[in-house]
């Protein structure tokens, strides 16, 4: 089975892929493995060709200042678009070792297909329309996944999420942090606020551009604020995860 190597532009025959990521990411998408040689940090294999990538970066900003569309939007990986395979895995982080990888989906049939990491013992759904996956755990805490179709480019969906957000939780004090991975747009949201009763969230959002269209894919974790265990299943569920695109 082949996948496809974005700095080659040329198709490429995988060998070896860690065995966690066999049976998750690549057994619902019916791939077999990847090179051993990818799987240190992250390997972004198409769906734009990433301009000027560096690492990702660890500013933090308060939520309000992304109000203002003339301050760069942290996280925002400019790219120009590339044709993708079918059934193409375009980013195939190293795992960590911690959580359960499960597949998240919607019924849309050309939006992206991602495996994310969720705490052991947590229980997990899919979901209906732009909900791909609901999962629950102990204290109260939970976390939804969304695949959303956007026209917007990823500062402008970043800032239109942001502004969502805050609206959702009045008063909540928000930080924002870069957090680019394999040519993708992405950040880092974490907060407290939007009571009584107070809360802690955290969302990953990354951008995600396909041969159709572009998609928002959202994580997003809560709990009450102070939950034992929630920085725990933060550290889990923000990871970096794999993509397929259909």
């Amino acid at each position: 089975m082949k996948t496809w190597n974005l700095k080659l532009g040329l198709p490429f025959r995988a060998t070896e892929l860690s065995a966690r990521y066999r049976s998750a990411a690549l057994g619902a998408a019916g791939l077999l493995c990847l090179s051993a040689a990818l799987a240190v940090g992250c390997e972004k294999a198409t769906g734009g060709t990433a301009i000027g990538v560096s690492a990702t970066a660890s500013s933090t900003t308060s939520a309000a200042a992304l109000a203002d569309p003339a301050e760069p939007v942290p996280g925002v990986e400019t790219t120009l678009p590339d044709h993708i395979p079918p059934n193409a895995l375009v980013c195939f982080p190293s795992p960590t070792g911690n959580g359960r990888l499960t597949m998240a989906s919607v019924s849309d049939p050309v939006a992206p297909k991602i495996t994310v990491p969720l705490p052991d013992g947590w229980n997990s759904a899919p979901g209906t329309g732009d909900v791909a996956l609901t999962s629950t755990g102990p204290d109260g805490m939970s976390v939804r996944v969304t695949i959303t179709g956007t026209d917007l480019d990823p500062g402008g969906a970043f800032l239109r999420y942001a502004t969502d957000l805050r609206t959702s939780k009045p008063g909540a004090k928000v930080t924002v942090a870069a957090a680019q991975f394999c040519g993708y747009s992405s950040q880092l949201l974490s907060g407290t606020g939007g009571g009584p009763p107070a809360v802690d969230f955290a969302d990953r959002i990354t951008h995600i551009w396909t041969n159709t269209k572009a998609y928002l894919v959202v994580i997003h974790l809560e709990g009450p604020a102070g939950a034992p265990g929630y920085d725990a299943a933060k550290s889990t569920v923000m990871q970096q995860f794999a993509v397929v695109i259909p």
